[in-house]
């Protein structure tokens, strides 16, 4: 079960405005820098990402099928900024991982709790 589409309206226009700034320097926070398929508009995106084994994983808490999703795989990729550096992520896949195997052991419960058994794959590439 992934979260509502109400509840991602309302943390789109609400809590990604709080949160966007924050997301730099949490831990486990990062901005996805996107560009939107039809408008050609520039969007930033507040997630969790985690780093595993020289990827970056982050958990679709409202399912594959997001905008911001959608335009990333459409465009083969997207920038990361944390901590004041960005970096580049391309060759964009959707992994289905229901018992969350690919995370760390002490995010599986969170993201079980949340219902999340997606996630967003993607490699760093150089400029």
């Amino acid at each position: 079960m992934v979260a509502p589409r109400g509840l991602a309206k309302f943390n789109r226009h609400v809590t990604n405005r709080i949160l966007g700034p924050l997301a730099l320097w949490l831990p486990t926070f990062g901005i996805i820098v996107h560009t939107g398929r039809k408008s050609g508009k520039t969007y930033r995106t507040p997630v969790n990402v985690l780093r595993v084994d020289g990827r970056c994983l982050v958990a679709l808490t409202y399912g594959p099928n997001s905008d911001w999703v959608r335009n990333v795989l459409a465009a083969g990729g997207c920038d990361l900024v944390r901590h004041d550096a960005r970096s580049h992520l391309g060759e964009p896949r959707i992994v289905h991982d229901p018992q969350r195997r690919m995370v760390p052991a002490v995010a599986r419960p969170i993201l079980a709790a949340l219902g999340v058994e997606d996630f967003l794959e993607l490699r760093e590439v150089s400029a």
